[in-house]
């Protein structure tokens, strides 16, 4: 059973720093491309980083660009999105996502909120 489960979420003050991680079970990271996904309430979730299945392509939506850092570590099958200079607006419930497709060598898919798995997310709050 494929599971993706969060966790690193918390309250932090503006201009703290946040590591999220996502561990993987029931399949192995490196065939996937991956995703870090928010959402707050009355919105739509909104794609925040991605990487793609063999790790070569990262995107970054531009709110976030130069401040968030998505990487993972494929031995212990984890994502994670390190966060820095966290801002108000950044308070959300953070998701990762995984999408398969074996037809591409390096899979790397519009950075949406249409990923085939997503865990259960965890909640970051941004506020003095």
């Amino acid at each position: 059973q494929l599971e993706l489960v969060e966790s690193g979420g918390g309250l932090v003050q503006p201009g703290g720093s946040l590591t999220l991680s996502c561990v993987a079970s029931g399949f192995a990271l490196h065939y996937y491309a991956l995703g870090w996904f928010r959402q707050v309430p009355g919105k739509e979730r909104e794609g925040v980083s991605c990487i793609s299945s063999r790790g070569q392509k990262t995107s970054y939506t531009d709110s976030v660009k130069g401040r968030f850092t998505i990487s993972r570590d494929l031995a212990k099958n984890t994502l994670y999105l390190n966060m820095s200079n966290l801002k108000p607006e950044d308070s959300a419930i953070y998701y990762c996502a995984a999408d398969y497709n074996g037809a591409y060598y390096d899979y790397f898919p519009p950075c949406a909120g249409r990923f085939q798995y997503s865990g259960q997310g965890t909640q970051v709050t941004v506020s003095s």
